[in-house]
């Protein structure tokens, strides 16, 4: 099944009417679909192999203060689902009598349009298992591929029209040593590249090769530390927790509390910005509210800006900014440093290299102090070099003090690291980081 972009038009006239009987001020169709291949690999060999193909549709409708919203899944076939869509029109329309007034309800004003269709060279799935079986033989790759374009649009009774069509690949894996030891490794983008695939993998080979030798048991206490940009991605996504939001900060319940107050300083080379133009996701909300290129948060090491949600922007007398309801960073991208990339262990020196970290939470959310563990192939260095694999650790420590005076610097190259999460649906949400080090990480176990 696939909506091209007539198919979608044709649904978006035949369903966002007001001049039927019902009496509506406003309807709105939000579209969400996709087309992906799904293959999983465990020790190197194809173990399940899917194609799915879905689209839903949200239609909401609105008379005054009121509004109500249902959403369903579409089949392809044009006469069928526009049939369904008009059914759930008249029913949506009839609930709205008994649906009290929304005092923060807030739509667009005008109608607005964008457009957004990034076409790729996407993997055969017959060629990422003969790739994964040439170059992968002799190893226990575990891993798992999401492939194929990701969909969204938007269309209202006002006459606005968004379109946001992306094709791109996701492949996330493991090579597993013994015990708790393995490499973990991403290739994604939207241009498959066997070649890049294939130097990938023999990194992640010169890696695996290292966990052979024996662990390295740290005591508790602060080190120096290289954080890779998959780690500083789970650092940075735990900070997305209601660190940015306009609620979370009027409530009093923001992580960053500390930060906004003027009670503490990042160091002034953090620059964290709500990134649209640059990351996967669409630039408009499933609400038809256009999303501006960036969104400053950080700057100079200071709080900036936040996320404002239509219904906080009403709420707070604030203009609301492309923020969904949970008022969390889609595009969140940390701005490069000056360390050179190429050098990070040599800058590094002694002490550790993280390259994951899982099953992060606050542990003490108003001082942003964050709890987790190391995970897969993390390493003691020793003169730039990698020298033993650690032992699994816990740390905790805050954000705030690791980027602010702990923070030695940045990497000058920044990695795009797509949201893998494929649960109901693939997502297009991306976090852009560099590589970080940082003195005195403290682990505690």
């Amino acid at each position: 099944m696939t909506i091209d972009r007539p198919a979608f038009e044709a649904l978006a006239d035949a369903t966002c009417r007001t001049d039927g009987a019902e009496g509506l001020d406003r309807v709105s169709l939000s579209l969400a679909a996709e087309s992906s291949d799904f293959l999983r690999f465990n020790r190197s060999a194809l173990r399940q192999a899917t194609h799915v193909a879905q689209a839903y549709a949200t239609l909401a409708v609105v008379r005054g203060a009121r509004r109500a919203e249902a959403t369903l899944a579409l089949c392809g076939d044009a006469t069928r689902d526009i049939a369904q869509l008009r059914a759930e029109r008249r029913r949506l329309a009839a609930d709205l009598d008994a649906i009290s007034d929304d005092p923060w309800l807030l739509l667009p004003a005008t109608p607005s349009a964008s457009e957004r269709d990034d076409r790729g060279h996407l993997p055969a799935p017959a060629a990422v298992i003969d790739a994964v079986r040439r170059h992968a033989a002799g190893h226990d790759l575990v891993g798992f591929l999401a492939s194929g374009p990701v969909l969204r649009a938007y269309a209202d009774s006002l006459g606005s029209r968004h379109w946001h069509r992306v094709e791109n690949f996701h492949f996330d894996w493991c090579l597993y040593q013994r015990a708790d030891k393995a490499v973990k490794t991403a290739y994604a983008g939207t241009h498959w590249d066997e070649a890049r695939f294939e130097a990938r993998l023999a990194e992640a080979e010169a890696r695996a090769e290292l966990l052979k030798r024996p662990a390295r048991a740290l005591a508790p206490g602060a080190y120096r530390t290289a954080f890779a940009p998959a780690a500083m991605h789970e650092l940075l996504a735990t900070l997305c927790w209601g660190g940015f939001g306009l609620k979370a900060r009027r409530t009093g319940v923001s992580s960053l509390m500390a930060l906004a107050h003027g009670d503490a300083a990042l160091h002034p080379s953090v620059r964290l910005a709500e990134a649209t133009a640059h990351g996967m996701a669409p630039a408009f909300t499933t609400d038809g509210f256009v999303k501006p290129a960036e969104v400053l948060l950080v700057d100079g090491g200071q709080a900036a800006g936040t996320l404002n949600s239509p219904r906080s922007a009403r709420e707070y007398g604030l203009v609301a900014n492309g923020a969904t309801d949970a008022e969390t960073p889609e595009s969140l991208a940390l701005a490069p440093g000056h360390l050179p990339a190429d050098r990070l262990l040599e800058t590094l020196g002694t002490g550790l290299y993280v390259s994951d970290l899982w099953y992060l939470n606050y542990s003490d959310r108003q001082a942003c102090r964050m709890t987790g563990m190391t995970r897969f192939a993390c390493f003691w260095v020793e003169d730039g070099r990698l020298v033993a694999p650690l032992d699994v650790m816990r740390f905790d420590d805050s954000f705030l003090r690791m980027f602010g005076e702990g923070l030695v610097g940045l990497t000058d190259r920044a990695e795009l690291i797509p949201d893998g999460d494929s649960y109901q649906s693939r997502r297009l949400a991306s976090k852009t980081t560099p590589a970080a080090i940082v003195e005195g990480w403290r682990l505690t176990l």
